[in-house]
């Protein structure tokens, strides 16, 4: 091989590093120029959400309230009817980003998400026991925490099931996706139970939930699910290092000081309330966490799912869903009739080609 060969080989095959201080990273411009083109992407089509409705309103006039320079009718229609529907697509969708991103990555199966492996399953057990089953008990929890915090609870519930059943010794990828496939089918046994025989008016109610919807979400509902993504978010990022050795394997993150069973754990725990947040605040939305970190994956060009892209698809995801769900049909529907559309077709593209891999 000559040098002029060599060269080349050797610049593609080693990337320049980073430091502050104690923290270094490698460098990656793909991963840095189409993140920071999906955020600007997901501001554009925010901004858009926001000016679309029976009271049209322009680009220009949108982004002049948010950034308090609006008149008064304008910051009346754009602060307090639009903005807690688009600021909960946008919350909502990169928590159900990440939280896809983590459970993949932790599974390391494309299949995996918090559908799959029953937590929003289980968020919307809880929230239909509540919706159903009048008096007694679960007439006082609704009235007490609410039954956005029941079915965070619901889902914090089944995750923390799904985990203690796949441990044995450490968590495997498939085990942990069979166990969730299980566990989802039980809750949607237990909600198909509890809708054919229940009241046909709690019926009606829990089916407006079960469909996964950003109608008539208010400010309280958006400061909740904004705290809530926030500081998991912050317990992501800090322990986010610890976490990319673990793609190597066990043994080698081991090696590396990598504590990765405990790791493991806390970020299964922060993916199960990241999508418990999000189910909260919309309802189980379906096939989001799913799809944003493979195209997520597609567009950066890394090996495993990535954290803030994922994130940012997912809002784009959303938003983009909510906005062709009350714009673009004949008659407005629920964001999550949108994201099963798309969702379905995915999920049987990455079958496909995962049966194609397998027989390669």
């Amino acid at each position: 091989m000559s040098g002029a060969e060599v060269g080349p080989l050797i610049r593609s095959s080693t990337r320049p590093g980073v430091r502050f201080g104690h923290v270094s990273f490698v460098w990656r411009p793909r991963v840095v120029v189409v993140t920071l083109a999906l955020i600007a992407a997901t501001f554009l089509l925010f901004c858009v959400s926001i000016a679309v409705g029976d009271f049209r309103l322009g680009l220009d006039r949108v982004i002049a309230t948010i950034l308090g320079r609006g008149d008064a009718v304008d910051e009346f229609v754009v602060m307090d009817l639009r903005m807690p529907r688009a600021l909960a697509g946008l919350i909502v969708g990169i928590a159900l980003g990440v939280s896809g991103a983590l459970t993949q990555s932790l599974a390391r199966n494309p299949l995996a998400s918090p559908d799959v492996l029953g937590i929003t399953g289980g968020a919307s057990a809880v929230a239909v026991f509540l919706v159903t089953v009048s008096g007694g008990a679960s007439a006082a929890i609704a009235g007490s925490v609410g039954l956005s915090t029941a079915a965070l609870a619901g889902g914090l519930g089944t995750g923390l099931l799904v985990y203690a059943l796949a441990w044995r010794r450490g968590i495997d990828g498939l085990r942990l996706i069979l166990i969730g496939i299980s566990a989802n089918a039980v809750t949607q046994a237990v909600t198909t139970w509890l809708l054919a025989t229940a009241d046909i008016r709690d019926v009606a109610r829990a089916q407006a939930w079960l469909v996964g919807s950003l109608d008539n979400r208010s400010w309280d509902e958006v400061r909740v699910a904004f705290w809530c993504t926030l500081v998991l978010m912050l317990v992501v990022m800090a322990i986010a290092f610890q976490f990319k050795p673990m793609h190597l394997g066990d043994e080698v993150a081991a090696g590396l000081g990598v504590r990765y069973v405990a790791v493991r754990a806390v970020l299964l725990l922060c993916a199960v309330l990241l999508a418990g947040a999000a189910v909260s605040a919309a309802g189980p939305v379906p096939f989001v966490a799913l799809m944003a970190p493979q195209v997520a994956m597609r567009l950066v060009g890394t090996p495993t799912p990535p954290l803030a892209a994922s994130g940012v698809v997912g809002a784009l995801l959303l938003i983009g869903a909510d906005l062709v769900a009350r714009t673009a049909l004949p008659v407005a529907l629920p964001v999550g009739v949108v994201t099963a559309a798309i969702g379905g077709p995915f999920l049987v593209y990455l079958l496909v080609r995962a049966n194609l891999r397998q027989r390669a």
